[in-house]
């Protein structure tokens, strides 16, 4: 395919790709709703499926969180991704509050099952779990026996997920791999190494740089291609600019 250079825009902070984007609610095992949204491609198969699970609802972690209300405006349409976001437990963000409250990672194991369950039911292939900050901790003590291919973390802390949690993920042989940047707050690469040695098969990408909240266009950039080469490599590396016409 071939498109006119002058027709070219770049991609930034708030540009917005064409998506079927769908307010959907997940129904836990112990009878919560909770609120989301699963943005689609709007064009073209499904190539794979980000299950994401959001930052410390206690510390302003939501669905909106910027990495991944950023994926959910792109990658449908620049790597035919599905996004699925929702808000754990008694976490609000503009699209809803989630009922329940929030149980320290722990009553959060039904919200992951949901999430999983529900792209099962709807056919979506490919499945991952992305976790950021507290949502690492969430899939690693949840998701390893889920039906999901593999997992994404992003700025692991290791607060409440233990060497038992990551050892069933090394079971598994799933794929896991770990983004750690070099200034996190709270977990830097070298520690990183020496505390998920139980992981095995774990791929540990430390991140020159980068701090534990990404902000900064590059570093979402940068997040966004790491997930598009471990999910879908056939649809990296991704690009910088889009045709205007693509851009909502």
């Amino acid at each position: 395919m071939t498109e006119d250079t002058d027709n070219l825009v770049e991609l930034r902070s708030m540009t917005v790709l064409p998506a079927d984007r769908e307010e959907i609610v997940l129904r836990t095992e112990d009878g919560l709703m909770l609120v989301g949204e699963l943005a689609l491609p709007a064009h073209g198969p499904v190539t794979g499926t980000l299950i994401t699970l959001h930052p410390l609802p206690t510390h302003g972690g939501f669905m909106d969180s910027h990495v991944y209300r950023k994926a959910a405006w792109r990658l449908p349409a620049l790597a035919g991704l599905a996004v699925l976001r929702f808000n754990t437990r008694g976490t609000s963000s503009p699209r809803g509050t989630s009922e329940g409250e929030f149980g320290e990672g722990i009553t959060e194991a039904a919200d992951v099952r949901a999430a999983v369950d529900f792209a099962v039911s709807r056919g979506l292939p490919n499945r991952w779990l992305v976790g950021w900050s507290f949502g690492t901790e969430l899939t690693l003590m949840h998701g390893a026996g889920l039906d999901v291919e593999g997992a994404i973390l992003l700025s692991p802390p290791l607060h409440r997920a233990t060497e038992d949690d990551m050892r069933r993920w090394a079971a598994t042989g799933k794929p896991v791999t770990a983004l750690v940047p070099e200034h996190d707050d709270f977990l830097q690469p070298d520690e990183a190494r020496e505390r998920f040695a139980p992981l095995t098969q774990l791929e540990l990408v430390a991140v020159p740089e980068a701090k534990h909240l990404w902000v900064g266009e590059r570093y979402v950039r940068l997040v966004h291609q790491a997930i598009v080469e471990r999910v879908v490599p056939d649809r990296a590396p991704l690009p910088d600019t889009v045709p205007a016409s693509m851009v909502e």
